[in-house]
């Protein structure tokens, strides 16, 4: 019985001894960035400095091979890195161009291997490749050299003289965007400056070279035991970041605007209706999970719907009630792709609220474009032809046809339309709806069309 419990107290002494020893071993959390900068990596930088904070590790590396992607998510990863309050390292693994060169700016330390390069971060336009408008380069150079000023000055001794120096020199940062930029012996005013490893150690841009991450962590931060662990994105990290790319966002307001258009058309929970329900769950449920969109934002956004909807059924025509509904519609939108905290918009930088407007903007263009598109293919051969009915199909009409004639005619308002009413037609009573505005019993109006059993009238002008 002692022998046995002598062997427990061992196996249980070695087993606490491991974990303990575990535990001492300091944890390297790697981060990839091996795509284009996106919501995607965005996303995955977000996910893995928390769980490296929650981990308590060492440090943080992020594993690049990128050729660049969206400014705005390029400015909201330099941020992230920025205020984390662990050291974050980056490295390059032969790529860091562009949005990918001011991510790595931002982190800590850089390290490269010996065939990487680092640069060229002019702002080009998605569609053409071309280089974007001076505005945007004058951003973009302002928040290089911003980040390079943000690791501050060391002391260096010069002909037997301290003086003080950046560490990363701003100047620097702007040549990567700006080819006016010279950097005497590197870049002249005819190119964009790009780095080797070599020339990023010379200009104190790369604070050593490896070939591999393990001999990076042993011969460079000088941890020769170490346990690393790597962020793994979820199916729903894949997803949401999906969801929150600028296509797919303008791709579902489309959605939302098109779907509301045609249910409107036709009152009733219809296949339009589930299309912008559904359009608008996606829009809002991925940004109000990652912090962007708040309540009141998607409150915004429903009683725009209700003005819309009270502006077509109490007071038809296009009045106060649809403006108001349409500007509630674009702000909730627009305001669902801003970061804020309970009103407050500070930080929110003049590109993203450009890029939210632009989403926005693009979107509802295609809305448009839809509606007039499906508008045009209904009752014709093909997909929508069933949409609407046809007089020459054998069979019947279940809409009278006769008050079509009505069309054009004058009537008298045999009571108010408020905005639904009678009016008098050639000794006969018809249901009738004004078109804009109430109508007083006994005015003067004109049939203008005829839809779904009601005729719809104007008031006729003197």
């Amino acid at each position: 019985m002692k022998n046995l419990q002598g062997a427990l107290l061992l196996f249980f002494s070695i087993l606490f001894s491991n974990l303990t020893a575990q535990d001492e071993t300091p944890l390297i959390y790697r981060i990839n960035i091996r795509e284009n900068i996106g919501s995607n990596s965005w996303i995955y930088l977000q996910n893995g400095l928390h769980e490296a904070a929650q981990k308590e590790a060492h440090v943080v590396l992020l594993h690049m091979n990128t050729y660049g992607g969206g400014v705005l998510e390029a400015d909201s990863m330099r941020s992230a890195i920025l205020n984390y309050p662990l050291p974050v390292y980056v490295f390059i693994d032969n790529n860091a161009a562009s949005a990918g060169a001011l991510i790595a700016i931002a982190c800590d330390s850089i390290y490269m291997r010996k065939s990487a390069s680092i640069g060229a971060a002019t702002v080009v336009e998605g569609g053409t490749g071309a280089a974007a408008p001076d505005k945007y380069q004058s951003y973009m150079r302002g928040i290089m050299r911003a980040t390079a000023e943000s690791h501050g000055k060391i002391e260096t001794t010069v002909d037997g003289e301290k003086v003080q120096r950046w560490r990363r020199d701003p100047l620097i940062a702007e040549a990567m965007v700006d080819e006016q930029v010279v950097v005497p012996g590197f870049a002249d005013s005819t190119q964009i400056l790009t780095l080797t490893a070599s020339q990023a150690m010379e200009l104190g841009y790369c604070e050593g070279t490896a070939e591999s991450l393990h001999e990076l962590i042993v011969t460079r931060l000088g941890i020769s035991n170490y346990r690393l662990e790597t962020y793994n994105p979820t199916f729903y990290d894949q997803v949401k970041g999906f969801l929150t790319s600028g296509v797919v966002q303008a791709l579902l307001i489309m959605l939302i605007i098109g779907g509301i258009y045609f249910e409107l058309q036709s009152p009733g929970m219809g296949f339009p209706t589930a299309v912008a329900i559904t359009a608008a769950i996606l829009y809002f449920a991925p940004l109000y999970l990652t912090g962007y969109a708040q309540n009141w934002e998607v409150l915004i956004f429903v009683l725009g719907l209700i003005f819309i909807v009270f502006e077509l059924f109490v007071f038809p025509g296009f009045g106060i009630p649809g403006i108001t509904g349409v500007v509630l519609i674009f702000s909730s939108l627009v305001l669902a792709l801003l970061g804020n905290i309970r009103f407050s918009f500070d930080g929110v930088l003049p590109i993203q609220l450009f890029r939210a407007v632009m989403i926005v903007l693009g979107g509802m263009g295609l809305g448009v474009t839809l509606i007039i598109y499906l508008t045009s293919k209904i009752g014709k051969p093909g997909m929508l032809n069933k949409a609407a009915l046809h007089a020459d199909e054998e069979g019947f009409v279940s809409v009278p046809m006769e008050p079509l004639q009505l069309v054009g005619k004058t009537a008298v308002a045999a009571t108010n339309l408020r905005p639904s009413g009678k009016i008098l037609l050639e000794g006969a009573y018809y249901d009738a709806i004004s078109l804009k505005g109430f109508i007083e019993k006994g005015e003067e109006v004109v049939v203008k069309r005829y839809e779904n059993f009601q005729l719809y009238v104007m008031r006729k002008e003197s």
